[in-house]
């Protein structure tokens, strides 16, 4: 059985360390998982492999000791196996720079999902500077069969409409 586990929190030393040794405890192996520092908070997303028998709600329990010392929000649910068809295609890097402004994030990622794009990672942050920078970097896989310049011209259109540059990379495999 997989279970996801997501802690948020103040960020401090010492939250990977008491929340993997619960999991220790409890037989369960980290399998995925996306550790970050995002405006002052630690936020950590884990793919939990849990022993045959397992109950995720003691697990879920267990969590709780570490959660309240370190004042974090933590929870369990199990999670399916994921779809074989999302993990086709061509891996791909998406980068966006521009000027800061609201619903960057949702017009690019709506337009990759009304093109069948799958993203797999996607980082933002703003570079301070006269003017400040918004940056965009995104991990997208294309799905086998798609017209990968139909999907690159309209990122460009995207991008003259929101005043953002956009630039859309294929990843060799052996880079991988």
């Amino acid at each position: 059985m997989h279970v996801s586990v997501t802690a948020v929190g103040a960020d401090r030393p010492g939250i990977v360390a008491a929340v993997t040794e619960v999991l220790l405890d409890h037989g369960a192996n980290v399998e995925d998982s996306r550790m970050a520092i995002l405006g002052g908070h630690f936020a950590m997303v884990l793919i939990v492999a849990l022993p045959d028998g397992s109950d995720p709600d003691a697990l879920g329990a267990a969590l709780q000791r570490p959660a309240k010392s370190l004042d974090l929000v933590v929870s369990v649910r199990p999670v399916a196996e994921v779809a074989p068809e999302l993990a086709t295609g061509a891996p791909y890097v998406v980068s966006v720079y521009g000027a800061d402004r609201p619903g960057i994030v949702h017009r690019v990622s709506k337009l990759l999902a009304e093109q069948r794009v799958n993203i797999s990672d996607l980082a933002t942050h703003v570079v301070e500077g006269d003017p400040p920078v918004y940056v965009m970097l995104l991990d997208v896989t294309v799905p086998a069969g798609a017209d990968e310049a139909a999907i690159e011209a309209a990122m460009r259109v995207l991008a003259g409409e929101l005043g953002i540059d956009v630039s859309m990379r294929a990843i060799e495999p052996e880079t991988l």
